[in-house]
């Protein structure tokens, strides 16, 4: 067994991780979509929050027009990301989903970095 540096266990290079997600590659439209139609399917309600501070200490994002309780597609939801994308390129923005039984959000993760160029 070649245990040399390039096969053994590394540790991830220091910088910030926000959630889940962040520890994957940017994710592309494509990506996005998946993950916004899981949302739907599980009943939860879409929104689209952005931010300017990624601090931990930051729980109040701001949401993106209202949540997108209407919405039936992954692409209505995707159109809205990309609408938030043009107006705040220097803001973190991330999708959610609410879940309206239990009141709560039920996940989120990053769909913009600032810095990111790939977006």
């Amino acid at each position: 067994m070649d245990l040399t540096l390039e096969t053994t266990m590394r540790t991830l290079p220091k910088e910030r991780r926000f959630e889940t997600l962040s520890y994957l590659p940017p994710l592309t439209d494509a990506q996005i979509v998946k993950q916004v139609q899981y949302i739907l399917d599980q009943g939860y309600i879409p929104g689209v929050e952005f931010s300017e501070s990624s601090e931990p200490t930051q729980h109040y994002w701001t949401l993106w027009k209202l949540p997108l309780f209407n919405a039936t597609t992954s692409q209505e939801v995707l159109n809205e990301v990309q609408a938030c994308r043009q107006e705040n390129s220097k803001s973190y923005i991330r999708v959610m989903g609410f879940d309206n039984v239990k009141q709560c959000q039920v996940l989120s993760f990053i769909v913009h970095k600032p810095s990111s160029s790939l977006y």
